[in-house]
């Protein structure tokens, strides 16, 4: 069995004789987050001008989006390990190093093929950094009410980042060129880089050893695939070959991981990691929540623009509060937990959101910003910013010391598989109501308003298994070993 207060690994850290403020390691580790998030959503207004500039089929179009968000879920895991084992400073300027590289890269294609290769090696890299980014962070804020407001920082920064991306590809597209929503990446990448190198101090967990290489190749090639056959359902249904073939593939790759994994001296992931309460049920709610939470962002742009008109700029501009709402919900957590209870926050702010959710249905082709886009958006990421820092704060808290890169990765990838799989199957929802891309405002209102109403439904039923199976806390703790 693992011990949560990770006695049995040490925890090495480089000595400096002026460490740097807390503060600036924070600002670091979350602007890695930012790059890391926003180049999720960045390129999706930039899709009809890249279309036209690089001669890409649909199918190729798709996989500008496909190409990094399977090699940023892929490889994940391996990542989060791989700064455990070799230094998480080290991985984070290799991850930084890669994804600042590979956006230059894209930012300069004159094929399409250019531009899918750079993209997936901008999820390459953003797989290595991503994990670094928490682990960094939480190794340099003590466990307490000081590492829940760090968190929720970076929960802020990942999930703003996210949301900024409508606006900032609307901004750079109209203003420059398609080029710039890659390009602007390599000037932040080279300033964040700079000060990672000076202010970083280098950690690992434990002593170096191998990596469980089979492991590695069957969890990354297991969730690759999976992530893969996720995408195809939108273009291709659930019931084709294209899409059943690899997702069986990825099932059963994982499958293989899991045993391989129970024989291996050193795994990957140690099984008895996913017995851990904390860790498991805190992963299983933020898949399930994120299922949700993704989609939105993708719908509200549709709707803005297929349906009230709003040019790719307006459509970013109009979910602003939105973003400001996710920051703010990130925030107000850590205040919230000491008195409530992390599972109770999450509970919350998960309820938050479904409200929004359940309003944002009721759209109607001619609603007004008000009303129809702001309000409910802001109820919606409020939730999400409730609910995603505690159950950050309760997976990192429930594993050793020797495994936070690990439990790190695992929580990224718990959110991307999520994001990606509810999109998909929200995709499928909504064409199925409206009829087809090429439906009307009204149908095409209808099918997002479906969208909506399952996603509040998802929600509800996440907040439901939040309560039963996230761990009580100390607060809990305590009430429940004066009721025995």
């Amino acid at each position: 069995m693992l011990e949560s207060t990770g006695a049995s690994v040490t925890a090495r850290t480089s000595a400096r004789r002026n460490p740097p403020p807390t503060w600036l390691v924070v600002a670091l580790a979350c602007a890695g987050q930012f790059l890391v998030v926003l180049d999720v959503s960045v390129v999706n207004v930039a899709l009809p001008s890249m279309r036209t500039d690089l001669g890409l089929s649909a199918q190729g179009l798709q996989w500008v989006v496909n190409a990094y968000a399977i090699a940023f879920a892929g490889f994940m895991l391996l990542g989060g390990r791989a700064g455990d084992l070799y230094g998480r400073k080290r991985m984070f300027l290799v991850g930084l190093g890669l994804f600042t590289l590979a956006s230059l890269g894209g930012g300069f294609a004159q094929e399409g093929w250019q531009l899918l290769l750079a993209r997936a090696v901008q999820g390459l890299g953003a797989a290595v950094l991503a994990p670094s980014t928490l682990t960094i962070l939480t190794a340099a804020v003590p466990e307490g009410a000081a590492r829940a407001r760090a968190i929720a920082t970076w929960t802020a920064v990942g999930a703003g980042g996210g949301a900024a991306g409508g606006l900032v590809g609307g901004v750079l597209v109209d203003g420059l060129s398609w080029r710039w929503v890659l390009l602007i990446n390599v000037p932040v990448g080279a300033v964040v880089l700079a000060g990672a190198v000076v202010w970083l101090a280098e950690s690992r967990a434990g002593e170096r050893r191998r990596l469980d290489l089979p492991g590695a190749m069957l969890v990354t090639a297991g969730l690759a695939t999976l992530a893969y056959g996720i995408s195809q359902t939108e273009s291709e249904g659930w019931a084709s070959a294209a899409a059943l073939v690899p997702l069986l593939a990825g099932l059963l790759l994982l499958g293989l991981f899991l045993l391989v994994e129970a024989r291996t001296a050193a795994p990957l992931m140690p099984p008895g990691l996913l017995r851990l309460r904390s860790v498991a049920s805190a992963n299983v709610a933020m898949l399930v929540s994120g299922s949700s939470m993704f989609a939105m962002w993708f719908f509200m742009t549709l709707y803005a623009q297929n349906v009230l008109g709003y040019s790719p700029l307006e459509a970013g501009a109009a979910l602003v509060p939105s973003s400001l709402a996710v920051v703010l919900g990130s925030k107000l957590a850590p205040r919230f937990m000491p008195v409530l209870g992390a599972r109770n926050v999450a509970v919350l702010g998960t309820l938050v959101a479904a409200a929004g959710f359940g309003w944002q249905s009721t759209m109607s082709a001619d609603g007004a910003y008000v009303t129809a886009i702001m309000v409910p958006g802001v109820l919606m990421m409020l939730g999400a910013g409730l609910a995603a820092t505690p159950l950050a704060s309760l997976a990192i808290s429930g594993a050793g010391a020797g495994d936070a890169g690990l439990v790190s990765g695992l929580i990224n990838t718990s959110r991307t598989m999520g994001g990606s799989l509810g999109l998909a199957v929200m995709s499928t929802i909504a064409a199925a109501r409206a009829g087809g891309e090429d439906a009307g405002p009204v149908a095409l209102t209808e099918g997002y308003a479906l969208v909506f109403r399952t996603g509040a439904a998802v929600l509800v039923a996440g907040a439901v298994l939040m309560w039963a199976w996230l761990p009580a806390g100390e607060r809990g703790k305590k009430a429940e070993e004066k009721a025995a």
